[in-house]
């Protein structure tokens, strides 16, 4: 059961891959990215509970939180064109 839910991450994470080389404005890649993101949490937390290894959870976490800011932090240098300063200076 578990096997089939890896195989199936994979291929979801095949097809976002396809639609991150596809996207039609920079957003759409960007959003695929961030998908695809998710579901290496996924995979990082099954693969954890395949290995009966519950330290892959603090790991998958972490993996979250990161690919949160980058996604804020990437939407923001292109919707300002920079990072450090605030939309009303």
């Amino acid at each position: 059961m578990f096997i089939a839910a890896t195989i199936a991450i994979l291929v979801v994470m095949l097809i976002i891959l396809l639609r991150a080389a596809l996207g039609p404005t920079v957003f759409d890649r960007i959003l695929a990215i961030n998908t695809f993101g998710t579901a290496t949490v996924l995979l990082i937390a099954l693969f954890g509970f395949l290995t009966d290894r519950p330290d892959f959870m603090d790991i998958a976490l972490l993996y979250a939180l990161i690919n949160f800011i980058s996604t804020i932090a990437v939407l923001k240098l292109f919707r300002y064109g920079n990072l450090g300063k605030t939309p009303s200076e």
